[in-house]
């Protein structure tokens, strides 16, 4: 559920600046199209258990972020929006081990999670911390230096137009980046919203899933990037996922895509469990074991946004340790 209040500022040592999260909890009738009728509970565990597969966008996404404003003994500033159970939270302080990152999240679970693994001063003096934020209203409060998200803005339609203010937030130099999935119209999500609106389920689920993709196809974010004068790259990637195990593309949809109708079935156990059978069923046909494995085909969107310095920085995103193109 989104949250409901602001998390102080956690005593970051040294003189740089805290990141706050800004949260402003919109009217009902607002709120309500943003996110499926039934808002998700989140399982680390679940989510967890794909945890390499997972984490491997955010390491693709990173290396394309080029190195951020740093002088004067000041230590970069970092939001991690959508950070989850904060294992990728992590791979910031290892880019940048001096930075004061803050992890973003509405889920309880998540943030829990994050704080009891990843919470703490790093060894190179810099911090990671974790806040309540929900991302269809979150704002930065002071200049940052990187705003990043993952996998989270699938979850938030409109959310480019949220665009020019978390580029206003950013210092001159600053970096927006983010990475979302482009499989909605994949298996794995037609399957589920076509047995969610079948005649057995659509009483209990034909609102819990949204049936119009939030996310923008790659050209989309270029253009819109582009307008508010960013230097900006975009591009995607499909990966292959071998993942073992018996009906693993069901386990790994549990962790994420799945979770708005485990939740509406919650309280009744044998429903939630009927639903599971018929939809493992239509997955095993929409993706057949092979000896080696079941491979999950995943597309997913990044890009990476430069908020050109006063002093007209002539670096093109990407291109530091690259050859010169923005390929690695």
């Amino acid at each position: 559920m989104p949250a409901t209040e602001a998390c102080p500022d956690q005593g970051v040592p040294g003189p740089a600046r805290a990141v706050r999260a800004v949260i402003h909890v919109p009217p009902r009738e607002e709120a309500a199209p943003a996110m499926p009728s039934t808002a998700p509970t989140w399982d680390p565990g679940q989510y967890l258990r794909h945890a390499g597969h997972r984490a491997r966008p955010f390491a693709d996404l990173l290396a394309r972020v080029p190195e951020l404003p740093d002088g004067g003994g000041r230590r970069p500033v970092i939001a991690d929006l959508g950070c989850g159970p904060g294992n990728v939270t992590r791979l910031l302080a290892d880019r940048w081990p001096t930075a004061l990152i803050t992890g973003l999240d509405n889920s309880p679970q998540m943030l829990e999670q994050a704080r009891r693994e990843q919470a703490g001063p790093t060894p190179a003096g810099g911090r990671i911390e974790f806040a309540p934020a929900d991302a269809r209203t979150w704002a930065p409060e002071e200049p940052l230096d990187l705003i990043i998200s993952n996998a989270t803005l699938q979850w938030v339609p409109g959310h480019p137009d949220s665009f020019p203010a978390w580029f206003d937030g950013l210092a001159p130099g600053g970096v927006l980046a983010f990475q979302v999935p482009g499989n909605f119209d994949a298996p794995s999500h037609a399957l589920m919203r076509e047995l969610a609106a079948s005649e057995r389920w659509r009483g209990r689920l034909g609102a819990v899933l949204r049936h119009t993709d939030a996310v923008l196809e790659p050209a989309g974010y270029l253009d819109r990037l582009l307008a508010l004068g960013a230097e900006a790259d975009v591009w995607e990637t499909t990966y292959l996922h071998l993942l073992p195990g018996d009906d693993p593309v069901l386990d790994w949809v549990k962790g994420t895509g799945l979770r708005p109708v485990l939740a509406a079935l919650d309280d009744d156990t044998d429903a939630r469990e009927a639903f599971l059978a018929e939809y493992r069923d239509l997955l095993r046909a929409a993706y057949p074991r092979t000896p080696h494995g079941t491979v999950l085909p995943f597309r997913r969107i990044f890009a990476v946004a430069v908020k050109r310095a006063d002093e007209a920085a002539d670096g093109a995103v990407g291109t530091e340790g690259t050859d010169g193109k923005g390929a690695r």
